[in-house]
Order: C-alpha cells, then structure tokens, then sequence
C-alpha cells in the first residue's frame, strides 16, 4: 500500500502542475484583468497604463504564468486581493477553517442518514419501510439543493426561527468564552449543514440498498446460508461487509465534492467560507483570489481520488490498485 501511495502522490505534481495552467489561461481569457474591477474613473489612460506595468499586467502571459508559479512553489506566495487589499493567503485562511468544518459537519450528517436508511431499505425491501425510504429518495433526487436550502432557510430560519440565518458565529462570541463560543460555531452549521447532507444522502442511500439486494442473491451467499450459518453473521460478516466497500471508496470523493460543493449554500446562508470568497472574486475581478481558489478546489478533487483508492486498500487490503 505504501508503494502505491508514493506512486498516486508522485503523480499529483504534475496533475497539479497541469491544472494550475489550465486555470491561469481560463483566468486570462476571461474579459478584463485585475486591476479592471479597481479603475478610478478619474485616472488617465497613462495613469491606468502605468499601474498595469507596476503590477506586471503588461508582461506576456506566459510570463505572468511563471512569476505566479514560481511565486506559490517557492514561497507560497499566491499574489495579493486588489479587492482586500492584503495577501490571499491571509485573506484564506481567514476563510478555509469555516468551509471545512460546514464541510466535515455536512459528511457527518450524510453518512449518519444515509446508511441506516439504506441498510434498513435493503434489509427489508418491499416492505414498508423500504417503500417509505424509497420515496424519500425519489423526492430528494427531484429537488436540487439551492431550492431546498431556501426552503429551509425560509421555514427554519425565517418561520420558525430556530436557527441563525446568516454568519458562523454570534455577533460578539470570542474564542475564549469556552463552551457557548463551541456551541455557536455548531448551532450555525446545523442548517446549512441539513440543507446539503438531507438532499445529498438519497444517492448513498440508493447505492447501498441496490448492492445489499444484489448480494443477497449471489452464489456465495446462497452457499453461506444452505451451510446453516447464523442470519445475523450472514448480514453482518459477508452482505454489509461487502455492500459497504464501494460506499467507503465515495468518502474521499465527497469529502473534495463537498468543499467546492457549498458555493452555492455559503451564498444562500451568508456563511463566510471559500465558497462565498470565490463568488465575490469573481464579480468582483479579483483573479488572484479567484484563481488561488480554483486551484484549491481542484487540488482538492485530486487528493480526494487519491483518499478514496488508500480507503479502499484500507477497508479490504485483498483489493489491488495499479
């Protein structure tokens, strides 16, 4: 397994080499630059040309390409905000700790949910239950995640008011007011956090009900239970075992797919994470900020292939990946 794991991280250099040019083209065929979204309507032609120069705007872009590269290797230098006006390094750090813990909150959640319900639905299919499961399915499947999460915005929020509706934190809460600064965090991630994990979980859920009803009719199984073994260690040792193993290969999958996937939920919630970051550097032009972040969503999906092979090896070590 440690082979095969300086192998994939050997093999992320240039993936995240690759990537890293791909966005910085996108970003430069992108109308305007940075210093567009920044222009005083009092300043020259001469005046806006010569600021152009000092910031390097002037120089090819494959030059602009290697000063930035070179810049983020060396010294982990992604530029500066013309938005913000500071590093966009502070500007996401400031950020990134609330998009992973709305993210890890979310992960928890879906998986929570999801795999009772997709035991129980694959356990007892036909029954009632599996026809109640199934239609909550079907339901989350037909409604995309922005209408939901306005929707429980508007009732749980708004209606009932039940949870904040904006923010990560209480106006005024400090780090070192103990245990009501832990539960302010938490209480702003609960809606937001439902929002995606209720909706996102049908597929889970669909998933591992489908591979529990399929495995009940192998030759392996049929062969375990005409041998008089125990039900429960049927279920337990050899269907959930191995119903289980392609569930545990999404987690590093949805792990990537749910820091780039809030966008749209900080936007809704006011939540001040990456997402809302990089939605405001892209209507703001501030392709520092907006490139810094793409690459990090995109790295992101990298490792989260590379966590999904080692968790396979890990939950079954019989699985081989080349």
């Amino acid at each position: 397994m440690w082979k095969f794991a300086f192998r994939r991280l050997l093999i992320m250099i240039p993936q995240l080499i690759i990537l890293s040019f791909v966005i910085f083209l996108v970003a430069q065929a992108m109308p305007g630059d940075a210093l567009t979204g920044q222009i005083d309507p009092t300043m020259t032609v001469e005046m806006i040309e010569r600021q152009r120069a000092l910031l390097g705007l002037d120089l090819p872009w494959y030059q602009q390409y290697w000063n930035w590269i070179t810049g983020v290797v060396t010294r982990g230098d992604f530029g500066r905000s013309f938005a913000f006006q500071v590093p966009v390094t502070t500007l996401i750090a400031d950020r990134v700790g609330n998009t992973l813990r709305l993210s890890l909150f979310t992960l928890i959640v879906m998986y929570a949910v999801a795999l009772p319900l997709g035991i129980i639905s694959g356990r007892h299919h036909g029954t009632w239950k599996d026809k109640l499961i199934t239609a909550y399915t079907f339901i989350g499947f037909g409604i995309p995640v922005m209408v939901f999460a306005l929707l429980m915005l508007f009732y749980f929020g708004f209606n009932l008011n039940w949870f904040p509706t904006r923010g990560s934190l209480a106006p005024g809460m400090t780090s070192d007011m103990g245990f009501a600064y832990i539960w302010s965090r938490i209480y702003h991630l609960i809606l937001p956090g439902l929002s995606v994990a209720l909706v996102s979980t049908v597929g889970i859920v669909q998933y591992l009900r489908g591979e529990i009803i399929d495995l009940e009719q192998r030759e392996f199984i049929l062969t375990v239970r005409a041998k008089g073994a125990d039900e429960k260690r049927v279920y337990n040792k050899h269907i959930l075992r191995n119903a289980l193993l392609p569930i545990a290969s999404f987690l590093g999958f949805q792990i990537a797919f749910l820091i780039g996937g809030t966008i749209l939920i900080e936007q809704v919630f006011s939540f001040p994470g990456m997402g809302s970051l990089f939605i405001g550097s892209i209507t703001g032009r501030d392709f520092s900020v907006m490139i810094a972040l793409t690459l990090l969503f995109g790295a992101a999906t990298i490792v989260g292939s590379f966590l999904s092979d080692v968790i396979i090896m890990i939950v079954d070590p019989r699985v081989e990946i080349e």
